[in-house]
């Protein structure tokens, strides 16, 4: 027979949580600036012409280049839409629809952004798709390049 351990009231052991003032609000976001996710989406583009501009250079065909540049958009398309929702005037409201805001834009972008791979035979003629996958690949990463870019945390 197992027994249990009897339940304790840990809420004395916490602190309690104090709002923030304006003043402390501000100090902190100044301590911790943000990243805005429309330089993410233009380092996306960014990436897909340099790919795509790789790419003509090391075939010298204009329709390997075209699909580089699909795969990139297929990314950066669907990631600016993606900030446009979370950047929209109901994404901060409270808690739950900024949660709530994130999930819904988050399927939107996928959804979009398979949508955009399902079409690409249609509308890129003569598609390579290892060009693609290459233009798609490398949009992706800029979000690991965006910690680079992110700014620093400011010492006060």
């Amino acid at each position: 027979m197992k027994t249990r351990a009897p339940l304790t009231d840990d809420t004395e052991a916490e602190p309690p949580h104090k709002p923030l003032t304006r003043e402390e609000a501000q100090r902190l976001s100044e301590q911790h600036p943000s990243l805005s996710p429309w330089k993410v989406v233009t380092g996306q583009l960014l990436a897909g012409i340099l790919v795509a501009l790789v790419a003509l250079g090391l075939t010298g065909r204009l329709s390997v280049a075209w699909s580089a540049a699909y795969g990139a958009l297929a990314v950066a398309i669907p990631a600016a839409v993606f900030a446009r929702g979370l950047t929209g005037r109901f994404a901060s409201m409270n808690a739950g629809t900024a949660a709530l805001g994130f999930m819904l834009w988050e399927v939107v972008k996928l959804v979009l952004s398979v949508a955009f791979l399902l079409a690409a035979p249609g509308l890129v003629p003569d598609l390579n798709w290892l060009a693609l996958l290459a233009g798609l690949v490398v949009a992706m990463k800029v979000y690991w390049l965006a910690l680079a870019w992110a700014p620093r945390r400011r010492k006060s």
